[in-house]
Parts: C-alpha cells; sequence; structure tokens
C-alpha cells in the first residue's frame, strides 16, 4: 500500500514528465546516493573499494554505452573491447602531448583549490575521437544490421587492437607495448595512480558513472531517444514517418562509443594503471554484451544490474568453491585445484546466463519492473 500513484497530484508538465513520479522512487533514489557517496566509502575495505566497487561502475558505464546502441537502437556490436582500448589509448596520447597549462595548477578557486580540471577535459576529448571511430565503424550499420553488422563491428574489434599493437606511436615507443598511466589529480586531488587513496578513485569514476546514467536516461526520453527506438522497433515504418535512419543510428553509435571511449579510459587510469591491449581483449566485448542482455536492453538499470551480476558472481563462485576445499580433503578428495576452480567458475557462470535468459530474456530490469507493479496492485490481482 506504501507505493501508489493514486493520490500524488501533479499540477506542471514538468512534475508529469518527471523521472521519478512516485515519492516512494524519490526517496529510494536518495538512499542511494547517501550509500554509495557516504556510506560504502567510510565502511568498505580498500579491497572492496578497488576491486569490486570500482570495476562494477567502470563496466557499468560501458554498459551504459552499449545498451544506447544495442538496447535503445537495435545495432548490434561486439566491438565494445576495441573502442574501450580506442579511449584508453587516446586518453595517454592526449596527457602526455598536451600536458597541462600552468595557469590550471596556479590559479585557485576561492584561494584553497586549483583549478585542475585538465584530466577531465582530456578524457572528454578522448571521448570525442572514440565517437568519431565509432561513427566510421557504424557506417555499415546503413546498409547491413543483424549478424552481418555484428560481423562488421567484430571487424573493428580485430583492427583496432591490431592497429594499437603494431603502431608504436600510441604508447610513445614503449619497448613492452605498455605504457604506464601518469598519475592525474583535480582540483589538487589524487584520483588516478597506485599511489591515490582507493576512496578518490572511487568517488571519481562514482561521480563519472552516476552523471552518464543520469546523461542517458534523460537523452533517451528526448527526440533523439524515441527515434533511436522508432529505429529498433521497426526501422521502414520509422523512416515513413519522418525520422532520418541515418542521423539515428550513426548518432547511437556515436554517442555510444563516446561512453564505451570514457569507461575504456578510467579502465586504463584508474583500474590498471597502465595502457595495454590485454585489457581490451574481445573476452571483453562479449562481457560487456552479456551485462546488457542479462541486465535488459533499453533499461539504464538493467546496465548496472547485468554489471554486477557479471562482476561478483564470479568471484563469489570462486569464493564458494574455495571454501568447499577443506571439506573435500577431509573426505579424501583432495579439493579442487586453481586451474579447476577456474573452469567451474566459467561453466556455472555460463549456466547462470542461459538460465537467467530462459526464466526471463527482459532481463533483471523487467523483474524489478514487475515486482514494482505487484507493489502498486497490492493486495488485489488487477
Amino acid at each position: 500500500m506504501i507505493y501508489r500513484e493514486t493520490g500524488v497530484f501533479k499540477t506542471s508538465y514538468a512534475q508529469d514528465q518527471a523521472i521519478l513520479r512516485v515519492p516512494l522512487d524519490q526517496y529510494g533514489l536518495i538512499f542511494w546516493i547517501v550509500l554509495a557517496f557516504v556510506i560504502i566509502p567510510m565502511t568498505a575495505s580498500d579491497y572492496a573499494l578497488s576491486d569490486l566497487a570500482t570495476p562494477f561502475l567502470i563496466m557499468s558505464l560501458a554498459a551504459l554505452g552499449l545498451n544506447v546502441l544495442t538496447g535503445y537502437c537495435g545495432q548490434m556490436s561486439l566491438g565494445t573491447g576495441a573502442f574501450m582500448a580506442t579511449g584508453g589509448f587516446m586518453t595517454y596520447k592526449l596527457i602526455t602531448a598536451f600536458p597541462p597549462p600552468a595557469f590550471l595548477t596556479q590559479f585557485s578557486i576561492l584561494g584553497f583549490a586549483p583549478l585542475d580540471i585538465h584530466f577531465p577535459v582530456m578524457l572528454v576529448l578522448a571521448g570525442l575521437i572514440t565517437a568519431a571511430t565509432g561513427l566510421l565503424f557504424g557506417l555499415p550499420s546503413l546498409k547491413i544490421k543483424g549478424l552481418y553488422l555484428a560481423i562488421t563491428t567484430l571487424a573493428a574489434q580485430f583492427f583496432l587492437i591490431w592497429l594499437f599493437i603494431k603502431v608504436p606511436w600510441f604508447t610513445n615507443y614503449s619497448p613492452a607495448g605498455i605504457a604506464p598511466a601518469p598519475p592525474q589529480t583535480i582540483f589538487g586531488i589524487e584520483v588516478t595512480g597506485a599511489a591515490s587513496p582507493v576512496v578518490n578513485r572511487y568517488l571519481f569514476v562514482l561521480t563519472l558513472t552516476a552523471l552518464a546514467a543520469l546523461m542517458v536516461k534523460n537523452v533517451t526520453r528526448c527526440r533523439h531517444g524515441r527515434s533511436w527506438m522508432a529505429i529498433r522497433d521497426m526501422d521502414i515504418a520509422a523512416e515513413i514517418i519522418g525520422i532520418s535512419p541515418t542521423f539515428a543510428k550513426l548518432s547511437a553509435f556515436a554517442f555510444s562509443s563516446f561512453l564505451i571511449g570514457v569507461a575504456g579510459a578510467l579502465w586504463a587510469f584508474v583500474k590498471i594503471n597502465s595502457v595495454q591491449t590485454d585489457a581490451y581483449t574481445i573476452l571483453v566485448s562479449f562481457q560487456v554484451l552479456f551485462m546488457v542482455i542479462i541486465g535488459g536492453l533499453g533499461t539504464v538499470l538493467g546496465s548496472f544490474l547485468g554489471a554486477a551480476f557479471v562482476i561478483t558472481v564470479p568471484i563469489l563462485l570462486n569464493i564458494g568453491l574455495t571454501a568447499l576445499n577443506p571439506g573435500l580433503q577431509a573426505l579424501g578428495f583432495g579439493g579442487f585445484e586453481v586451474a579447476m576452480i577456474k573452469h567451474i567458475e566459467f561453466m556455472i557462470f555460463g549456466a547462470l546466463i542461459i538460465y537467467f535468459l530462459i526464466v526471463e530474456p527482459h532481463g533483471f530490469a523487467r523483474l524489478w519492473q514487475i515486482a514494482k507493479q505487484k507493489m502498486r496492485t497490492w493486495p488485489f490481482p488487477y
């Protein structure tokens, strides 16, 4: 009885078009903001922040980008890892080629914080370069779709990774092909680098991911988002009513690639502190695709739920299988070896993916929508 739209009166168009129109949804959002920005940084361990929360947020951002393209516009892509690599390598090149001007570190805000916004600016520029790259590889979507489009984006995955390996300019001619990511600061606060506090890195990634989620939510509710969904549902009918398939598809590729490129830059500078192609293999592309499908196509919430499933379930399976070793050894079975645990983890994880797709093909976000509908109609069946 507490989740009702009845009695919630709206007196303006702004209130009627709000993202959260039920008071309980607004209270829930406040709870999650306080939990993410206050409680978790104060109570979580460094391991939880660096190896669980931060990778989850970065992969959620990548899943948001792919969801724009695949979930909202209906264009299949298997080149997510390559676009993440583009964001990581181009951020590194921009930062090393264009160091921050002196006035950014000398000029201060209100006399106590330097105006050091060089890193966010480089992130945006690298994202724009990745958007242009995605726009280029999105041109085949004007003529082909479905499996054939997926194959062309798969070609982008192999070509871009090959380019970053064969052209040493991208790593400043590093002999090993791996370039260390230089530490970055914002307003004098270290947000990247091995020496930076884990909380700073987590809060920085959390802020960017939250802003990206808000941006995606609003863009998909405007004219461009509606044109993406019209192309997804039936492109011929959308073209008949005046929607340009060329602009809709290419804008979806560009916007999606921008978010994915920023996620790739964060993975390089915040998570692994280096720029290397091994971090952006085709397995990453499939991982992000699994996040979108399991979480729910065409939903912002689904990107976070899918990322949480893909990131946490293998870790929990590894912990659970390792915990069984003492009992198995006591019974004389010898226990699980590290390699066997990894193989069993892959098998169970794949079985869980198949199971959830059979039970709810629309993803975890659909389960949450059903739960909310149950709360709206409880205790009445209709």
